[in-house]
């Protein structure tokens, strides 16, 4: 048995995850949904001096600031959007009649104007057009978040949380600022009895012009993600990634800094599932049962 789908046994049979029939669609269980809240409020205790403004997002996005925000070029394989049944009755019988005979009924069905939301910091950049103040902007976000690549890895799934902080600036506030945050998340990490290493990385940008991008993205140092080993010594899985967008969302979305330049953006992303996964991968299924000094940070 791979120790992917070993590990998922082992966390389904401990009640942290119910399966729901789709690979990496899951319930969580109590225990595991309250280790995921305690380590955001650990987070939070960590960040709380940092004057960010906290907004909360659904985990649905405007359709057209989608297609502006440049996703559909880079990542159409994983995006998720929604669709709706718009008909007549005479439509909704043929609906019907179809998923009887277990046919497909996704003729009936048309696109509305939201799409499933790919990352948490999406939704803020639409809502910053025009000019920021002199010291740009910090927010705190945080959001369901949907990619369509189905895996029997739990440490992959459709359907995960990440809470997000997106600094808005100049290039020499903003990069500056992204690094910080990688000295301080292994420090948040390591206090937790994680065993995380920092990487260059890149994004999973589909298609031959990708390998391109994924190439700049590395040289230029772009993206960083903590890593730890989950299901796989070999393939460690990224639990937090930092990324220095550039100009991309400023220029998009006309956003400018007080001196009137194009803003520059980066987005430091803790992705909760992995986090919760990675404590009971390396702590053991027993919560009562983890190192005193571990649940000392997490339950105080």
């Amino acid at each position: 048995m791979e120790n992917a789908e070993r590990l998922l046994l082992d966390l389904v049979d401990a009640g942290h995850l119910v399966p729901m029939g789709i690979d990496g669609m899951y319930g969580r269980g109590a225990a595991f949904e309250d280790t995921l809240l305690r380590f955001d409020a650990y987070i939070s205790r960590s960040a709380k001096d940092d004057g960010a403004t906290l907004v909360r997002f659904p985990p649905v996005i405007n359709r057209r600031d989608f297609e502006r925000s440049g996703y559909l070029k880079s990542f159409p394989h994983l995006a998720g959007t929604v669709f709706s049944f718009d008909g007549t009755p005479a439509e909704h019988q043929h609906l019907l009649e179809t998923v009887e005979a277990g046919g497909d009924w996704s003729a009936t069905q048309k696109m509305t104007g939201a799409v499933l939301c790919p990352a948490a910091c999406y939704p803020i950049y639409p809502t910053l057009r025009g000019t920021l103040p002199q010291n740009g902007r910090l927010f705190d976000v945080f959001s369901y978040c949907f990619r369509h690549e189905p895996s029997k890895d739990p440490a992959r799934m459709q359907i995960f949380r990440m809470r997000e902080f997106v600094r808005i600036s100049d290039g020499d506030s903003v990069r500056p600022w992204r690094n910080m945050w990688i000295e301080r998340a292994m420090e948040l990490l390591t206090a937790i009895g994680l065993p995380a290493v920092s990487a260059v990385a890149n994004d999973p940008f589909f298609g031959r012009g990708g390998r391109m991008l994924a190439a700049n993205q590395r040289a230029q140092e772009l993206k960083f993600e903590l890593v730890v080993p989950i299901a796989s010594e070999e393939s460690p899985t990224a639990i937090m990634s930092f990324n220095y967008h550039q100009e991309h969302f400023g220029s998009t979305f006309g956003i400018q800094t007080s001196d009137g330049a194009v803003a520059q953006t980066a987005c430091v992303g803790f992705g909760m599932e992995r986090v919760t996964l990675a404590l009971f991968k390396y702590h053991g299924m027993r919560v009562d049962r983890w190192p005193d000094s571990v649940r000392r940070v997490l339950w105080g």
